[in-house]
């Protein structure tokens, strides 16, 4: 049996467009079309990624993804007809691994289903491996945990990746473009500032002063990197 995906979308049309093209590349499919609907289905069938619309009638999207995220560690996939900042970020910063807006590809859709599928079954970067230390900011990429002067950091599975790729190699600059291809498995035009919102809510998290941060760094024009001045 393949991969199960849950599509959740309150057009029908949708649903059948996206369950059709997930079906045609293997994956096993269920559907809701409300955030109930959701709920139940994914405690019936315990699918291995989500895919939410945000606007749900009753319940929206963004609260069922703080709900799989915190009760199943299901990873969501938002699709949104919202094209404002503040959508994604509010998104991204509860714990969706990804998003898309319409109108979309239906084939970039099921890409972008399995890059994250990918993320979530463990490949991870090059040199990835153990516990790296960055002055006080400790990734220990065996236990898939990150502290910072000893307390636990609480992050999501694409910032704990965006991080430990950088502290591998501290000091190294990396471009958003090779960040989203490091956690995703592939990159798409478009979506490489998802980056600077994820690096956002990992500064905020880190305990970092966005204009003096000590810990993930900005390097004007180029990307970002981890520790050395």
């Amino acid at each position: 049996m393949g991969r199960t995906v849950l599509v959740v979308d309150d057009n029908v049309k949708i649903v059948e467009v996206l369950s059709a093209y997930l079906k045609n590349e293997g994956f096993e499919v269920r559907t809701a079309t409300d955030g109930p609907s959701a709920m139940a289905a994914v405690e019936e069938s315990r699918p291995d990624l989500a895919l939410l619309d945000i606007m749900l009638p009753g319940i929206d999207g963004l609260e069922l993804t703080k709900r799989f995220q915190r009760d199943y560690d299901l990873p969501v996939i938002l699709v949104t007809a919202k094209t404002e900042e503040i959508d994604r970020l509010i998104g991204l910063e509860i714990g969706a691994d990804d998003y898309v807006s319409k109108p979309f590809s239906p084939r970039e859709v099921v890409a972008r289903v399995k890059a994250v599928l990918r993320r979530v079954d463990g490949q991870r970067p090059a040199g990835e491996e153990g516990v790296m230390r960055v002055g006080d900011l400790v990734v220990d990429t065996e236990r898939r945990e990150v502290t910072v002067a000893g307390e636990v950091v609480d992050l999501t599975r694409t910032e704990f990746e965006i991080l430990a790729t950088m502290a591998a190699h501290p000091g190294r600059v990396y471009s958003r473009l090779q960040l989203l291809e490091a956690v995703s498995g592939d990159a798409f035009e478009g979506y490489e500032r998802t980056i600077d919102a994820h690096v956002k809510n990992l500064r905020k998290k880190l305990g970092d002063d966005p204009r003096h941060p000590t810990y993930v760094r900005t390097v004007f024009g180029v990307g970002y990197k981890v520790g050395a001045e």
